[in-house]
């Protein structure tokens, strides 16, 4: 139903948008299409790759790994992934979902999303290059620590 309802706004907005400036509306969903076509690919690599790891390891095995009974195993398994991995947000909430679905815990999957929006071993060398090594190695410290916090709270909040 909540979809049902920003699917209707959303087509609403774009139908007033294209009464009110038609080149401009045209010109904007052109853009959106390209851009669109540029992710295109790698989001379907991401989709492939996690629809394998499904469908390879069974919600037994997620759950062993990655459930509420993993403990801190789970925990360091899930942080470093998620710190390791560069995944975009549009790609890694649905992927949280489906592992969720699969029998991963809470906790352990909002320490996953933290690490992988916040720690950033695979942008080390970028980050490095503007902030130099000691403020990067700080950064990605604190985020980690942190990340162990927000998924704390959020397996007191949601679990």
């Amino acid at each position: 139903m909540y979809s049902t309802v920003i699917y209707f706004i959303t087509g609403s907005l774009l139908v007033i948008s294209l009464i009110v400036s038609r080149k401009k509306t045209l010109m904007a969903l052109e853009k959106a299409w390209r851009s669109f076509e540029g992710i295109l690919p790698e989001l379907i690599a991401i989709l492939l790759f996690v629809g394998l790891l499904i469908a390879l390891l069974n919600p037994e095995t997620i759950s062993q790994l990655l459930g509420e009974s993993s403990g801190v195993w789970g925990l360091l398994i899930a942080s470093a992934v998620g710190s390791i991995t560069l995944i975009p947000g549009f790609v890694a909430f649905p992927t949280a979902v489906m592992l969720l679905d699969n029998g991963a815990g809470i906790t352990q999957i909002a320490l996953f999303i933290s690490t992988l929006m916040m720690v950033g071993v695979v942008t080390f060398p970028v980050e490095k290059k503007y902030f130099g090594s000691r403020l990067t190695i700080m950064r990605n410290v604190m985020a980690f620590g942190f990340s162990f916090i927000v998924a704390g709270l959020m397996g007191v909040i949601l679990g």
